[in-house]
């Protein structure tokens, strides 16, 4: 691309705020009509009733509102704003301020006095890139493709828009498309904070685990801090070190000053504590993270999960139905879903699966590749021939543990056992250390006869961490007390 020769935006593009904005405007008109096809596509039987019609209309349209009202009118004045987090990270000048909406704001009047900057046009799409990991909303990831073209429009190959680039390839599951942009910004900034991250994650999300060790490596000697040392923890955790994940992410958590970071770090250790089973621990940190953020999207869901696997589940329930009335993500939607059907609410349940379907719809509208949500939500409650398709469509781009898990259960449960073993036997591979990874397997290897395998993998599910999942776990626990009856 050529930078613009005139020192202002073409008319027909207008402020960077009415551009913005005017996209925002078509998104919503464009997500509105997926989400309410998904949830007349729903797949599984209900009750043909005209109240229950009415109400999972009226959810969907919640859905759609609550995801692309936000790309038309950033930060609302009566709501308190998402911090930002530093992890995935935008620039550690843009975080200064700790709060997201407003900075993104003054970009916006910035740009429209000075629309020939381009370090700011890629600012601005970093920060929406945050916004929508943030928020849940895949509708900021047009606009943030718009104002990072625009920045390498004004200054090709800068090193901001080609990060930022990676930055968005990556949240749109285009991991290939993000290890390559992240090279390029790299060629022109080795130090690129943003690039080294994005360039772990990327590596990490197709599997390979070695390169990904040694670009955290790097990025570490280059550009230490806690976008770094985050990525640092995780892929430790992945070989199953969790004692260095720890020790690194509460280092990083001491070096935190800023509100995002700290709600972002003390999730992270939330949810390592959690998946060990220490369900204490991880209130702890969670508390943390809601102290510094109270809206934080991932505290509160970990907050819930700990809660439920606790033995709250009333107070889990309350926690995520205020996550999903505001931030209908498919993770808090299936735990909340799950939650209900152990209650024995069954329409309740129905009616958040189905919304995981619209929010899927909606993603994809927006550019995300949403296969391996699309796998695990209809392998356990939707349909589980789309759920197979779904993994074999995820496998063939990314070989990692959560695609071979995700395979292997969706084998599974459509009655391919034996297909589905080596799969869940390649989950463990490196060592990682996940409860449900463990159920799955041990249920596979009850299908094909493995007894003993069966028994030692769902006793080992169970004693890493007894609530790993409302339904999953109570399964678990059914299916080991069948097996130890029959020795």
């Amino acid at each position: 691309m050529s930078p613009r020769t005139n020192d202002s935006a073409p008319e027909s593009e207008g402020p960077a705020e009415d551009v913005l904005a005017r996209e925002g405007s078509e998104q919503d008109a464009k997500a509105a009509a997926p989400a309410a096809d998904a949830v007349k596509g729903g797949r599984e039987p209900v009750e043909p009733t005209r109240h229950r019609v009415l109400r999972l209309a009226a959810c969907a349209a919640a859905l759609a509102v609550a995801i692309t009202s936000g790309a038309i009118a950033l930060g609302s004045r009566d709501e308190q704003p998402v911090s930002a987090s530093s992890s995935p990270g935008v620039t550690a000048e843009l975080l200064a301020g700790g709060d997201l909406d407003a900075n993104i704001e003054a970009l916006q009047a910035h740009l429209r006095e000075q629309p020939r900057d381009h370090n700011s046009w890629a600012t601005l799409g970093l920060a929406y890139v945050e916004q929508a990991r943030t928020k849940g909303d895949p509708s900021r990831y047009p606009q943030a493709e718009k104002a990072l073209r625009r920045s390498l429009e004004l200054r090709p190959d800068n090193d901001t828009a080609l990060a930022g680039q990676a930055a968005l390839a990556a949240a749109r599951h285009d991991f290939e498309g993000a290890l390559s942009k992240a090279d390029r910004a790299l060629e022109r900034n080795p130090y690129s904070e943003r690039a080294l991250s994005t360039r772990i994650d990327a590596l990490v999300e197709l599997g390979r685990y070695d390169d990904a060790t040694k670009a955290a490596d790097l990025a570490d000697e280059r550009r230490p801090g806690i976008p770094v040392f985050t990525r640092y923890a995780y892929v430790r955790e992945l070989r199953g070190d969790t004692k260095t994940a720890e020790r690194v992410l509460k280092q990083a958590l001491d070096s935190a000053s800023g509100r995002g970071d700290i709600a972002y770090v003390a999730t992270q250790l939330g949810q390592l504590a959690w998946k060990q089973g220490d369900y204490k621990s991880a209130l702890d940190h969670y508390a943390r993270a809601l102290g510094a953020d109270d809206e934080y999207v991932p505290a509160l869901e970990g907050r819930a999960r700990a809660e439920a696997a606790s033995g709250d589940r009333d107070g889990a329930i309350r926690t995520l139905e205020q996550v999903v009335s505001r931030f209908p993500l498919p993770g808090p939607l299936v735990e909340l879903g799950e939650l209900y059907e152990v209650k024995g609410d069954k329409e309740k349940a129905r009616d958040q699966y189905r919304l995981v379907n619209a929010w899927t719809s909606i993603a994809r509208a927006n550019g995300v590749n949403a296969d391996l949500d699309t796998a695990l939500a209809d392998a356990d409650h939707g349909d589980r021939e789309a759920a197979l398709r779904a993994a074999r469509a995820e496998w063939k781009l990314r070989e990692t543990v959560h695609t071979a898990d995700a395979l292997a259960w969706a084998l599974h449960v459509n009655g391919r056992s034996e297909e589905a073993l080596p799969y869940a036997r390649r989950a463990a591979a490196t060592g990682y250390k996940d409860a449900t990874f463990l159920y799955h397997r041990g249920m596979i290897e009850r299908a094909t006869g493995d007894e003993k395998g069966a028994r030692a993998s769902l006793r080992a599910a169970l004693d890493l961490n007894s609530g790993f999942s409302p339904l999953g776990a109570e399964k678990a626990r059914k299916a080991l007390k069948a097996l130890e009856a029959a020795k």
